[in-house]
């Protein structure tokens, strides 16, 4: 059997994506590129897991820790990444391992990017110093009333996609349900030759690796990543101020909390968001072949 011309690899966090993506590298003399959106980030590989020196020499890995902490990373600024990885990884031969747990960066890559106006500064400041001040209910009766059909598919409670979808109507006078609409082609979509694996381990059995997962951090110096983070007095809006882990452990390194309560908090964060992204692959990847940790497709 022929090999895939690449391989798509999605799901939760400790879920064994990494080591199933060595596995098929070897396997098929691929190359592995990143689709986490916190791996990308220099400053957090052992906080975001990702791929050890020991792991990188096996096969060659694009798009991990290349982006600084103090930059805003984008979908489509990795999309403009992977573009370029795509084309490495096939000048030399190699199958494109494509593996991560951040939906949108897959299905951008899978479906194609919306097209996104630019919004002006002072509107996007308007909304987000109201977001600071209002209740997110409120900024969803605002939003039902300039653009009823965006608020019914967003829930009250997602602030971050309220005031979006607030930015975009004001500035553009057109829905976001509108802009998402226009889709560019995509980089790489589903469909032959092109296999596409979530890795899905029971909920209970991916729990117990979310906290034997970051027990292990903290044996890897996990404290002093999170405080050398917070050292550099970056603005805390960015994603990599926000990555999990980070709050709990220099709080415990600066003695407002025990290393208990501390690893509790980030291990009951960290199940939290795998709850999130397992329920999103179910949903948006429903025709993807779906594996436990450890089975490896026959591709």
């Amino acid at each position: 059997m022929s090999a895939p011309a690449a391989v798509l690899i999605a799901g939760p966090t400790a879920s064994g994506k990494s080591a199933l993506s060595l596995a098929l590298a070897e396997r098929l003399g691929g190359a592995i590129v990143n689709a986490d959106s916190m791996q990308v980030y220099r400053d957090l590989r052992v906080l975001t897991a990702r791929p050890s020196a020991a792991d990188e020499a096996l096969a060659p890995h694009h798009l991990y820790g290349h982006v600084d902490a103090a930059e805003a990373m984008s979908v489509a600024r990795w999309l403009d990444g992977v573009r370029a990885a795509l084309s490495e990884v096939r000048a030399a031969g190699r199958v494109p391992i494509v593996v991560g747990g951040t939906g949108l960066y897959l299905a951008a890559l899978t479906e194609g990017l919306s097209s996104m106006p630019d919004i002006p500064q002072a509107v996007r400041q308007r909304w987000r110093e109201a977001q600071a001040r209002e209740p997110s209910e409120a900024l969803h009766a605002a939003l039902a009333v300039r653009d009823p059909a965006m608020a019914a598919r967003l829930r009250p409670s997602d602030p971050q996609r309220i005031v979006r979808a607030l930015e975009v109507i004001e500035a553009t006078g057109r829905s976001l349900g509108e802009w998402q609409g226009e889709r560019e082609p995509p980089l790489l979509p589903v469909g032959p030759g092109v296999a596409a694996i979530v890795v899905s381990p029971p909920r209970e059995i991916l729990r117990e690796r979310i906290a034997l997962r970051f027990e292990a951090m903290l044996e890897e110096c996990a404290v002093d990543e999170a405080v050398g983070l917070l050292a550099r007095g970056l603005d805390p809006a960015l994603p990599a101020m926000k990555a999990i882990g980070v709050a709990p452990l220099s709080a415990y390194a600066a003695g407002r909390t025990g290393r208990a309560e501390a690893v509790a908090e980030a291990v009951r964060q960290t199940r939290q968001y795998a709850k999130r992204q397992d329920t999103w692959f179910r949903h948006r990847f429903a025709g993807w072949q779906r594996l436990a940790p450890g089975e490896i497709p026959d591709l």
